[in-house]
């Protein structure tokens, strides 16, 4: 496999991870400077170099990963003051591994090509577990041939890869996925809190939905909590959670989709975050709902 000079921005839980793993397959590894990165030590041990500002990042790599946290932040390192395409090279391919706003996605991957790049939205499914493994899951929006370039460096730090569509197509199916994920934590989590309430014990709750219809996924990640307020099973917080679905909300009245029920779910992670501490991790919602449904009554 070819190897390139690849520049991250965004070291958090998964990029980390991600970084991690471009290293043991012997790329070229440049990251930016940030407060809200992991420890660099065991990357820069590895050979990693750092740079302070994307402009300089950008300048120094052949392929740029983004790893940051939603729309906002991806607009600010590529199109900000000192910005990825300030610095950018003609050939550069910027691969954005993050959450975004499938508009925004298309309106930017538009800039980097207009700039002499190629773009491409690659985010992700999966923990930080798989990600340190690996094993992610990709979800990719771009045209056939990119994808085909870029397949090897995926490979890197992925288990399976998904071809969703050319640009934006990647983040669109995201936040489908997130959307059915999060929404079903979320619903059973309001049972959950419902069963609480009505005197029901938890494990029988969690032993009658595993055998019957609400067996899944959501269910097996909000079991720890369950049984033992545990919040590992699912490490992701009520903030990411409600950016989540207010993008997904956002997609969805774009294309003009009907939203009642993701409407409705974007409302409790809303009220969550305001209601308790919105880094907490997401099981913690079952507590807030029940405590909510005890002052109403």
């Amino acid at each position: 496999m070819a190897s390139y000079k690849i520049g991250m921005i965004g070291i958090g839980l998964m990029g980390h991870g991600i970084a991690t793993n471009l290293l043991k397959h012997g790329h070229a590894l440049s990251v930016l400077e940030h407060a809200g990165n992991q420890p660099l030590n065991d990357l820069l041990a590895g050979g990693a170099q750092t740079f302070k500002t994307p402009h300089e990042l950008a300048n120094q790599s052949e392929v740029i990963i983004l790893c940051v946290t939603g729309t906002p932040q991806v607009e600010q390192v590529l199109l900000g003051e000192q910005g990825v395409l300030q610095g950018m090279k003609p050939g550069c391919i910027v691969i954005d591994c993050s959450t975004a706003v499938p508009t925004s996605t298309e309106r930017v991957a538009q800039l980097v090509i207009e700039k002499g790049g190629a773009f491409m939205d690659a985010p992700m499914t999966r923990t930080p577990k798989e990600a340190a493994e690996g094993r992610l899951n990709l979800l990719v929006g771009a045209d056939a041939d990119l994808f085909e370039i870029c397949k090897p460096i995926l490979a890197c730090f992925s288990e399976n890869i998904v071809h969703a569509g050319p640009i934006g197509a990647g983040h669109r199916m995201k936040l489908l996925h997130n959307y059915v994920s999060l929404g079903s934590v979320t619903l059973i989590a309001e049972a959950a809190a419902c069963a609480q309430s009505a005197g029901v014990d938890a494990q029988t709750f969690v032993d009658v939905l595993a055998m019957g219809g609400g067996w899944g996924a959501a269910l097996e990640r909000l079991k720890p909590f369950l049984a033992s307020g545990d919040t590992s099973g699912l490490r992701f917080s009520l903030a990411n959670s409600l950016k989540d679905l207010t993008y997904y909300n956002q997609m969805a009245s774009d294309m003009q989709a009907d939203r009642t029920v993701a409407g409705a779910v974007q409302r409790t992670l809303d009220q969550a975050c305001k209601e308790g501490d919105p880094q907490a991790l997401l099981p913690s919602i079952i507590p807030l709902i029940a405590k909510r449904q005890f002052i109403k009554t």
